[in-house]
């Protein structure tokens, strides 16, 4: 029974050693992605503020409000974008660490949905920037009375769009969400499809809460969600069937 306890601590302790070594692989890579980009700072926040100033009236520009603002904003930016860009790297050490406990029946379920969870939330991101951006910030200066200059603060401005980057991201999700409910057993298809008005709506509610509160924004992620959400009901039984265990994995697992 000792000797039991001992093997389980020392198996315990080595997939914590492994897991630190994963994380320092990742953070390392990210590390050296930012420090690379650091001298390419201002231009980056530039690229992310060209949605914003090409709406702005002629001859207008975005103001920072703190003494260190211009600092600290560009260089926040530049953080999330090595995140970004590093990506594929974190996911593989997450990978790495994960497979080896795995079937292969598993396997197949993971890595294509880690990986199109990641390909989908990017699209989330860029369909916010070149599309939905283009549209609201002009549509919302159009608002503004002619006694006002619209001059917006860079640190408003970054926290909007981080928002807005997350909620398109995370809506472009929905297929793996309703992949993984059919697949894990939690939810019925049939009940999945049969919650369709409720989905309709709550995706209308979500995009108000979320989104500013004008039409075009709200619609512009309430749409999508509905429509992702149909994309989901078509694959997941195409995904369930594909990523069934086979006989024998399934029967050594019982056994085990």
């Amino acid at each position: 029974m000792a000797e039991e306890n001992t093997q389980a601590e020392d198996t315990f302790i080595s997939h914590l050693i492994e897991l630190r070594s994963r994380i320092v692989k990742a953070a390392a890579v990210v590390l050296v992605v930012f420090l690379c980009m650091m001298p390419f700072a201002a231009h980056i926040f530039d690229v992310l503020a060209a949605p914003m100033i090409h709406a702005l009236p002629a001859g207008s520009k975005m103001i920072a409000t703190g003494v260190i603002t211009p600092f600290l904003i560009p260089i926040k930016v530049t953080m999330l974008v090595a995140v970004l860009v590093s990506l594929p790297w974190v996911l593989y050490q997450l990978w790495a660490f994960v497979a080896p406990g795995l079937y292969t029946h598993e396997k197949r379920l993971i890595a294509p949905l880690v990986i199109s969870s990641s390909v989908l939330f990017v699209a989330g991101v860029a369909f916010c920037y070149f599309f939905v951006f283009g549209v609201v910030f002009p549509f919302i200066n159009n608002f503004a009375p002619k006694s006002v200059s619209v001059a917006p603060d860079i640190d408003s401005y970054v926290d909007f769009v981080l928002t807005m980057f997350v909620a398109f991201g995370v809506t472009f999700e929905v297929p793996v969400i309703v992949i993984v409910l059919v697949r894990m057993g939690l939810v019925p298809l049939a009940k999945l499809k049969q919650v369709r008005p409720y989905v309709i709506v709550g995706a209308f509610i979500i995009a108000a809460v979320v989104t500013p509160p004008d039409v075009m924004s709200q619609l512009m992620l309430a749409v999508p969600l509905v429509l992702l959400y149909e994309v989901g009901l078509l694959v997941a039984p195409i995904f369930e069937r594909a990523t069934q265990a086979p006989a024998t994995e399934a029967g050594s697992s019982t056994s085990d």
